[in-house]
C-alpha cells in the first residue's frame, strides 16, 4: 500500500476497499500524515481519535463505506468546533450533526475534520483571523478561492477524495473553478440545510468539491431529499449515479456567454472558456443560439441581504467583537447597520424580482447557458480581491458576479475543469433550469471522458 493518500476519485477508493487492497483505517492514516506534512492550511480541526475509531468499523458496502471526507467548517457537527470561521466564536462546540452529516455518516463516510472556509462564508477567498491564509495546492501563493476554500483546497491537494461545502453566492463554483475541482450547485433545497435552518438571504444551499463526476452524483443520491427541518427542501429523487450518461440533449439550444452580460473577465480566461465551450456543444449535439445576456449586477444587494445571517450569529457581541472580525465582515456590517432599513430592503426585493424575471426570460429562449466560472485566475492567498481586470476597473463586486445570479434565481449550475492560464486552473460553468441537475452531470461527464482533467495538482502527494 502507498503511504500517500488515494490519488484517484472517492469511487474508486471504496471499490479498492471492497476489493481489499486498501483499508479505511490505512486509508485515514494516511490522509492525517499527509495532512500534518502539508503546507495548505486546508483543515482546522482534526479529531484523530474519533476518526480513525469511525475508520475502524467502516461499512465498505455503504455508498461511501469508509471514505475519509472533508467537512466545511460552516458545517455542524456535533461535539466538534462550530464557530463560522470567526475568531469571536472560536469557543463554540456544536450540539449535533446537520442533516447533511447525519446522511454522510448513514452513507459509510469517515469525518475525517473541518476544512477552512471564509469568516461566516462571506468572502471568495479563504483567510480569517482563527486560521490564517489557506493556500492553493497549484500555486501556494494562490487562494482556493471561497468560501470552501479549505474543501477545495484539500481534494485537490491530495488529502482527502471529497469535501463538503456550501454555495451562497458561488462559494463551491468559485473554489472549484480556482483548484481544478467540479463543484455542483444544486437546485435550491435539493439538500436540506436543517436542523436549525436559517432562510437568510434565500440563497445559500449545500453540496460537495470532488475529482469526479460519479462523485458528485454518489453525493446527490446520499444527500438529497426533503428533511422537515428544512421546510424549502425537495423531495428525494434517485438514481443520480446510475442515471449518468443516459440523458439525450441532442438539439438543446444553448447560449454562449463568457460573461454573462455583467462581468469583466480576463480575455485569456474566456479563449480557454471559448474554445472548451464549443467543444462541448459540438460533442453534446447542443445548437449554439444567439441570445443576448444582461443581467443586473446585484454583489452589494446581496452581501447585505446576507449580512443580517451574520449579525445574527454575533448576537449580543457586536458591536464589542468587531476587532476580532475579518476586515470584510467587520467593514460590511458597518455599511449594513447603516444602510440596511426598510428602503434598502425594498430596493434589494426589487433586485431579486428583476433577476428572477431576466433569469426566466434566458431560460425561455434557450435551455443552457455556458459562461466562465470565475472572472480571472486564482489571485494571491492573503488577498486583497482583485478589482482590475484586463486593465479595467470592474469593482470587488466582480469576482462573484458570473456566480450570483443563480444563487439568486436558485437554478443549478456547475464549474468543470477545462484548462490552465499562468499554470492555474481554469473552470467553465454551465447554467441549467431548475431541476435539470443531471443534464449538467451528463455535460460534465462528455467533458472528462472527452478530455480528462487532472484530478489533483501536480504538487500533491503521491
Amino acid at each position: 500500500m502507498s503511504d500517500a493518500p488515494w490519488s484517484g476519485d472517492a469511487c474508486s477508493l471504496v471499490d479498492a476497499f471492497r476489493r481489499g487492497e486498501r483499508s479505511p483505517a490505512e486509508e485515514l492514516e494516511a490522509t492525517y500524515a499527509a495532512i500534518e506534512h502539508s503546507e495548505l492550511n486546508a483543515f482546522s480541526h482534526l479529531p484523530t481519535d474519533e476518526g480513525l475509531a469511525a475508520a475502524a468499523t467502516a461499512d465498505v458496502s455503504l455508498p461511501f463505506g469508509g471514505v475519509p471526507v472533508g467537512i466545511k467548517e460552516l458545517d455542524s457537527v456535533a461535539g466538534w468546533p462550530q464557530t463560522e470561521a470567526s475568531l469571536v466564536l472560536r469557543d463554540r462546540v456544536a450540539t449535533r450533526d446537520s442533516t447533511k452529516v447525519q446522511r454522510l455518516r448513514a452513507g459509510g463516510a469517515v469525518l475525517a475534520g473541518l476544512t477552512t472556509s471564509s469568516e461566516f462564508g462571506g468572502v471568495n477567498l479563504t483567510r480569517t483571523k482563527l486560521n490564517g491564509a489557506t493556500r492553493n495546492p497549484w500555486n501556494l501563493e494562490r487562494t482556493p478561492g471561497g468560501s470552501t476554500g479549505g474543501s477545495a483546497s484539500a481534494v485537490a491537494g491530495g488529502l482527502v477524495t471529497l469535501g463538503s461545502g456550501g454555495d451562497g453566492g458561488g462559494s463551491l463554483r468559485i473554489p472549484g473553478g480556482f483548484t481544478g475541482l467540479l463543484g455542483l450547485k444544486n437546485t435550491y433545497g435539493r439538500i436540506p440545510k436543517g436542523p436549525d435552518m436559517c432562510l437568510g438571504s434565500v440563497t445559500a444551499l449545500t453540496g460537495c468539491l470532488s475529482r469526479s463526476v460519479r462523485d458528485t452524483a454518489r453525493w446527490l443520491d446520499v444527500c438529497n431529499g426533503f428533511d422537515p427541518r428544512d421546510p424549502y427542501s425537495l423531495p428525494r429523487v434517485e438514481g443520480w449515479e446510475a442515471g449518468l450518461g443516459t440523458h439525450d440533449l441532442a438539439g438543446a439550444r444553448v447560449a454562449i456567454s463568457p460573461d454573462l452580460g455583467v462581468a469583466v473577465v480576463d480575455a485569456r480566461v474566456v479563449e480557454v472558456v471559448m474554445e472548451h465551450a464549443a467543444r462541448l456543444a459540438r460533442d453534446a449535439g447542443l445548437v449554439v443560439v444567439d441570445a443576448p445576456i444582461a443581467l443586473p449586477e446585484l454583489s452589494y444587494e446581496w452581501a447585505l441581504a446576507g449580512l443580517a445571517e451574520v449579525r445574527k450569529d454575533l448576537g449580543a457581541r457586536y458591536p464589542d467583537c468587531v476587532e476580532d472580525l475579518t476586515l470584510e465582515i467587520g467593514f460590511g456590517l458597518k455599511v449594513a447597520e447603516q444602510a440596511y432599513n426598510l428602503d434598502a430592503r425594498s430596493r434589494i426585493e426589487a433586485m431579486r424580482i428583476r433577476t428572477n424575471e431576466a433569469m426566466a426570460d434566458l431560460f425561455d429562449r434557450v435551455d443552457l447557458v455556458i459562461t466562465c466560472s470565475n472572472p480571472g485566475v486564482a489571485f494571491a492567498a492573503e488577498g486583497p480581491l482583485p478589482s482590475v481586470f484586463n486593465g479595467v476597473e470592474a469593482g470587488f463586486g466582480n469576482n462573484g458576479a458570473l456566480t450570483i445570479p443563480s444563487n439568486i434565481y436558485g437554478n443549478p449550475a456547475i464549474t468543470i475543469p477545462v484548462g490552465l492560464v499562468e499554470g492555474l486552473p481554469v473552470g467553465m460553468q454551465v447554467l441549467a433550469p431548475h431541476h435539470r441537475e443531471a443534464w449538467l452531470l451528463d455535460l460534465a461527464l462528455l467533458v472528462e471522458r472527452e478530455r480528462p482533467w487532472p484530478l489533483t495538482a501536480p504538487t500533491s502527494p503521491r
